[in-house]
């Protein structure tokens, strides 16, 4: 097998291309031939060591490649040589092998493909878990998504417009919002407006009907959660989910107390490792609403493996307008 290996943590992650003997599964394994894994911001982090769980050395990034099943372990049942599957790999996907549980597989829907899937990998689950089990967002409540034309951004508005929820989508950048009006957003808001503290708060009760959000999902953090977390209606659920705009924010909790409000964080690979039956419930609903044309996979741009530093350059530099995946078999 060929895989992309790191010897050792340093910034933007020194990666070279090996030629390895495949990894046999053991007994309630499956060995995978991998066809698509998406490159991610976080590729950056776990190669560089500044992720918060590092992987013993050497290793093999690349999260949650999809790929076919071609061997079983002894112990397995609940999948068959020739299965199409998505995997919940932490890593190992940069690489054209890789062993994964079998009961962290699942089947692919029928009409989605290889690339497909590793385009909606990550953000998709990630995005579930924070409408469904941390901001518990019902039909017709209404959700304000900050980094809307993220990975994660779009596929939260795409779930929650499936959920039946009014869908504001924060943006950065106006030159987005064809975009995200393609997926279907209710409204779009600017987060560049100045005076964001107050604006943004404005622009909320303009759009909806005089009422703040039910729910913010918040990828960015800095000074966008000063500004979100005073457009969260009373007892409405605040989610943290990442901090791509580069500061930490600190609220004071009386504000908490007097608005009733909740706020929580989400780390879905947690998710993958200590809760299985609910990761399963997650993909097979994201799987049935794909299958049933209410989501669709994001655009995307192929790279041989052996050419991944291009994608994570493009990654770091903010430069990759679509989703990036890498195609081991070709």
């Amino acid at each position: 097998m060929k895989a992309m290996v790191v010897d050792s943590f340093v910034e933007n992650g020194a990666l070279s291309l090996r030629h390895l003997d495949d990894p046999i599964c053991g007994d309630d394994e499956v060995l995978l031939n991998i066809h698509a894994t998406a490159v991610n911001y976080v590729d950056l982090l776990v190669t560089s060591g500044t992720y918060q769980f590092k992987p013993k050395l050497p290793f093999t990034p690349g999260k949650l490649p999809a790929g076919e099943v071609i061997a079983l372990g002894r112990h397995v049942t609940n999948l068959k040589i020739g299965d199409r599957v998505q995997s919940l790999l932490e890593t190992g996907g940069y690489a054209d092998r890789a062993v994964a549980p079998a009961d962290e597989c699942y089947e692919l829907p029928y009409n989605m493909s290889y690339n497909e899937a590793a385009s909606m990998a990550l953000g998709f689950d990630t995005a579930w878990f924070a409408l469904h089990m941390r901001g518990r967002l019902q039909a017709n409540e209404s959700v304000l998504i900050l980094g809307a034309s993220g990975a994660v951004g779009g596929a939260a508005i795409q779930l929650a417009k499936a959920h039946g929820a009014f869908v504001i989508a924060g943006l950065t950048d106006l030159s987005k919002s064809d975009h995200i009006r393609a997926l279907h957003a209710d409204a779009i808001v600017d987060l560049s407006n100045p005076h964001l503290r107050d604006s943004l708060r404005e622009q909320i009760l303009t759009i909806n009907n005089g009422r703040l959000a039910d729910v913010v999902i918040d990828m960015l953090g800095g000074d966008y959660f000063h500004a979100a977390i005073r457009s969260v209606a009373w007892c409405g659920r605040y989610v943290i989910v990442g901090f791509a705009a580069g500061d930490i924010p600190t609220l004071k909790m009386n504000y908490v107390l007097l608005k009733n409000i909740e706020v929580s964080g989400l780390q879905v690979s947690d998710y993958r490792k200590w809760n299985k039956k609910l990761m399963s419930q997650c993909y097979h609903e994201i799987f049935r609403l794909f299958e049933d044309h209410h989501l669709r996979a994001p655009d995307y741009t192929c790279f041989r493996l052996e050419d991944v530093s291009q994608a994570l350059t493009l990654i770091k530099t903010r430069k990759a307008d679509k989703r990036l995946i890498l195609t081991p078999q070709i």
